[in-house]
């Protein structure tokens, strides 16, 4: 392998010839050889976007040519559009406060921008500190990368996601709005309600975490940056962090603005806390449907079998014909993950140290990591499962037939201990709600019909 030499403060690194990263990222490299989860494409995109943003504030306030801000820009163009991931090779395992991750991002943009420079004839140079860094420290420019990336993860990833599942099942409980079934609670069964009902309850599970995911926002789109090394903002321009906050928010269509106290900004983690803790309720919910899917399709002739769901591959290594539930599987998997991710960050977030957390990388990792698995898994879940969900209205109808709680109807005509005495003597005869009533001379034929009405009971007067 051929190298170049870089240098830092340390002194001389020798660095692959074909990299275009320097001698601090080299040495993380070196230093952290620590599991293969490299820093997420997400905070690199979102790194670029605000050295772009940086750059252009600085320029704006006459603290930097304006050649060396379109340098720095065209760089960091590139970064954005993936055209040089190569060139970031460091993992989340290394210095807490991301500095490693900013210094690469310093030195490839500083690389890529001066060979843009010597081909636009220029004889300015950039240096990776002293222009791609202008008043920004890591300490600041990584809780607000991480912050970028969250909300774009968010809003233009896991929501649109959730959206799309919330929509199928709108879809199906309209489409099952008539279908009358029986209802379970403790696993046994309790009186009817329609499956569009019962669907409805998913649905309603999508609605209110995607509203409580939306709320966390706000808090997200406060930006770190400006703060500097401990807050107060040294070395930075009063109007830095207002500039840069608006650059961002132009640049990617979203609302960001300037953090309103940055010593609370590097070292409190808590908006990402909340973000993740409503993220850990739309797994939770997640984890109730993919069950529910499963027990209602489980069978196909011994389980309770009153949906039918796709089936996408053989079930068995060994046992022909069988299919198995594996989207409500590797929505449940999803869900395990994303509870130790919250564990995670939690845990992380809590360990701020004076004017500093240096937990950062773990933090962003996992919490991008659910964001991702949460919004792949739903939309197999969607593609593969949810929209393929079809009532077996035979089953349906012999499960609510024979069901002993329908008698719960009875309570107001007969009372709860006469319906009680039915229902026991009707389990113990393996005999009909009906003919148990009539021989107990509790209720007429007729008395049974008017008061024992399943579609009734789903929407009670």
């Amino acid at each position: 392998m051929e190298y170049r030499i870089e240098h830092d403060t340390l002194g001389e690194v020798k660095v692959p010839a074909d990299k275009y990263w320097g001698a601090q990222t080299q040495r993380s490299k070196e230093n952290f050889p620590i599991g293969n989860e490299t820093m997420p494409t997400e905070i690199i995109k979102a790194f670029a976007i605000l050295k772009k943003s940086a750059a252009k504030a600085n320029s704006d306030l006459g603290l930097m040519e304006q050649k060396k801000a379109e340098a720095i820009e065209y760089a960091a163009v590139q970064i954005i559009e993936g055209k040089l991931d190569e060139h970031f090779p460091l993992v989340v395992w290394q210095t807490g406060s991301g500095t490693q991750s900013n210094m690469n991002m310093n030195e490839v943009i500083a690389h890529v921008g001066n060979k843009w420079l010597k081909e636009q004839g220029s004889e300015l140079t950039l240096h990776p500190n002293d222009d791609v860094n202008k008043s920004q420290s890591s300490n600041d420019t990584y809780p607000t990368a991480m912050h970028i990336a969250e909300v774009l993860k968010l809003e233009d990833v896991l929501l649109p996601a959730l959206r799309q599942l919330k929509q199928t099942f709108k879809t199906k409980m309209e489409a099952f709005a008539d279908i009358v079934k029986i209802g379970r609670t403790h696993l046994q069964d309790a009186t009817p309600l329609t499956l569009g009902q019962e669907i409805s309850g998913w649905h309603r599970m999508l609605e209110k975490s995607e509203s409580m995911i939306e709320s966390s926002l706000p808090y997200l789109k406060e930006l770190a940056i400006g703060g500097t090394a401990v807050g107060t903002g040294l070395n930075a321009h009063p109007e830095f962090s207002e500039r840069v906050c608006q650059e961002v928010s132009n640049y990617t269509g979203k609302d960001f603005v300037s953090a309103k106290n940055k010593f609370h900004a590097l070292t409190s983690h808590d908006e990402t806390v909340y973000a993740h803790g409503a993220l850990k309720g739309l797994a939770a919910d997640l984890m109730k449907i993919a069950n529910d899917v499963r027990w209602l399709a489980s069978g196909p002739r011994c389980g309770i079998g009153e949906i039918t769901i796709p089936a996408n591959e053989p079930g068995s290594s060994i046992m022909p014909g069988k299919v198995n539930p594996t989207q409500s599987e590797a929505v449940t998997m999803v869900v395990a993950q994303v509870m130790g991710n919250d564990a995670a960050i939690g845990f992380a977030a809590s360990q701020g140290n004076f004017e500093l957390n240096v937990f950062k990388p773990v933090i962003a990792y996992n919490f991008l990591q659910s964001c991702e698995l949460l919004a792949d898994s739903m939309l197999s879940f969607d593609e593969r499962c949810a929209q393929g969900i079809e009532p077996n209205l035979e089953q349906i109808d012999k499960y609510l037939n024979d069901s002993l709680m329908l008698v719960t109807a009875l309570n107001p005509h007969i009372g709860y201990e006469n319906a009680a005495k039915i229902a026991k003597k009707a389990f113990a005869d393996n005999a009909t709600l009906k003919d148990t009533a009539i021989e107990l001379g509790l209720l007429t034929a007729e008395e049974f019909d008017q008061y024992v009405n399943p579609k009734e009971m789903t929407h009670p007067k």
